[in-house]
């Protein structure tokens, strides 16, 4: 038997922007929700209202006519309501076995008490609780040993035996291989049939319409539309995400493509990257295709420095480089739009105008190395209105920002720093559909100016259609070469998967 969860007029405010604006959304248990909208929209932030990060709201929140004050983690969970973030690192403990992580709550209850661990009865329990999602994995296994997917799936475990009725999956398959993914949507399904609420949050529409049952979407705070999967298409809900209908999402291409820039000969690394030739050319867009742990940010990686390498040589401009750190590489003209943007691509605790000048400092110095608060300020505005980064203000630290301004802020420092090479790792990873034409339209300027640009994704459509040529990776190794207007996504997958 179904029940309803119920929020309404949900409104939270912070310093200078209101994140949400009196927000209805509902769904049952034993369904699967999409909640979408563009990066900024306020999906996350209704998620952690429902979830208790937040506890500045207004509104109210019903379960099954109920009226649940959830002002903490606890209230939800005690309410049976679980969270997965995008993050699952952050979420668990590496140094403790699948069974502690799973079982989490009833360790730290143990400890709190000083009571005796029974080891036998928690790996049997956690096992059970396993068996049950049809996942195969060692509860004696460490978390640090496991790979992304298992982690993810640890964490649903964790949510299903904490007697979870609405599970909150927040851009859950952006990791994912594509076998991963599958294996994820299979769980989700059992967790329906067991009469779990799913609401899953995604930019990538083509699986919100494989797995979901209905589709919420919400535009700048508010809530816009709730549609059946049935009664919609991928274009109208495009159109109720950005306010709009959506044109070519790629831009058209006038490059012209010179000289040789980067030529890279016989690289490897000491782990995945095995006797690789790429080279690009001026004004040129090459990508870099190849499924989930193909070697494609190892790749990055190393032609950034930091990766060492075992074999092969760098030549940029006709000099060979010895890149020993990403400081070299910045010297000799190499930027880098890392996939895991948080970790290595922006300062979080930083504002956006202090993000978006760091890369190249050295030009908002004056003497004595006294920074240049002015020019600083003013070129950071400048960037602002030119990427159209949504932000409340320059100062706004970026972890404030919604991922696809992120994005932007990642790609804009580099604008200043002025680089011959241009090295994109998963840049639309996390990104709506609105963010990601500003971002192809980005490189696309980027490569009429005479830039060389590196584009890695496993997203093939983005490979087919923003790029010049394409190398396909597999386990490491360059397995096939193709202009990009003589291939399609149907071959790129062939060879991605390892074919011959």
């Amino acid at each position: 038997m179904s029940a309803t969860l119920e929020m309404k007029d949900i409104s939270i405010e912070f310093p200078g922007v209101k994140a949400l604006n009196q927000v209805d959304f509902s769904m049952k248990t034993g369904e699967i929700q999409a909640l979408i909208g563009a990066n900024g929209a306020g999906k996350s932030t209704l998620m952690k209202v429902l979830s208790g990060a937040y506890d500045h709201y207004t509104g109210e929140i019903w379960f099954d006519g109920q009226n649940l004050k959830i002002r903490s983690p606890k209230n939800a969970q005690d309410a049976g309501i679980q969270i997965v973030y995008q993050e699952v690192d952050t979420a668990l403990i590496p140094y403790l076995t699948v069974a502690e992580n799973i079982l989490l709550l009833d360790t730290v209850h143990n400890m709190g008490r000083k009571q005796w661990m029974k080891w036998k009865n928690l790996h049997q329990k956690a096992a059970e609780i396993l068996a049950n999602m049809n996942i195969s994995l060692s509860t004696k296994k460490l978390v640090s040993e496991l790979t992304l997917a298992e982690k993810q799936m640890i964490l649903i475990a964790r949510a299903v035996s904490n007697q979870c009725k609405f599970l909150i999956l927040d851009e859950p398959t952006a990791p994912l291989s594509h076998t991963e993914t599958t294996e994820l949507f299979r769980i989700v399904r059992d967790l329906k049939e067991k009469n779990v609420g799913v609401i899953f949050i995604s930019h990538r529409l083509p699986e919100i319409f494989e797995i979901c049952d209905e589709v919420t979407v919400m535009r700048n705070g508010e809530f816009v539309a709730k549609k059946k999967i049935v009664d919609t298409t991928s274009d109208k809900v495009v159109e109720y995400m950005l306010g709009q209908k959506l044109e070519e999402q790629f831009p058209v291409k006038n490059n012209h493509i010179g000289n040789t820039v980067l030529e890279v000969n016989g690289l490897s690394d000491q782990g995945k990257i095995k006797d690789l030739h790429i080279h690009v050319k001026a004004g040129e867009i090459i990508g870099i295709a190849g499924l989930v742990g193909a070697g494609k940010t190892e790749l990055c990686k190393a032609l950034f420095g930091s990766e060492k390498l075992a074999a092969g040589e760098v030549i940029l401009n006709g000099h060979t480089l010895k890149l020993k750190s990403p400081y070299d590489a910045v010297k000799k003209g190499i930027a880098l739009v890392p996939e895991e943007r948080r970790k290595e691509g922006i300062l979080v605790l930083e504002s956006v105008e202090t993000n978006l000048t760091a890369a190249n400092l050295g030009d908002f110095t004056k003497v004595f190395s006294f920074l240049n608060r002015k020019k600083e300020k003013e070129t950071a505005k400048q960037l602002v209105r030119r990427l159209g980064i949504k932000t409340p203000s320059e100062e706004t630290k970026v972890q404030n920002l919604s991922g696809g301004n992120q994005q932007k802020v990642a790609i804009g420092k580099w604008l200043v720093a002025e680089a011959d090479v241009y090295i994109f790792d998963e840049p639309t990873k996390g990104v709506d559909v609105g963010a990601k034409k500003d971002i192809f339209e980005l490189i696309n300027e980027l490569a009429n100016r005479g830039k060389a640009i590196i584009y890695a994704s496993s997203e093939l459509s983005e490979i087919i259609g923003i790029t010049d040529r394409v190398y396909v990776l597999y386990d490491g190794k360059s397995v096939k070469e193709v202009e990009t207007n003589l291939t399609n996504e149907e071959e790129l997958l062939f060879y991605s998967t390892g074919g011959r």
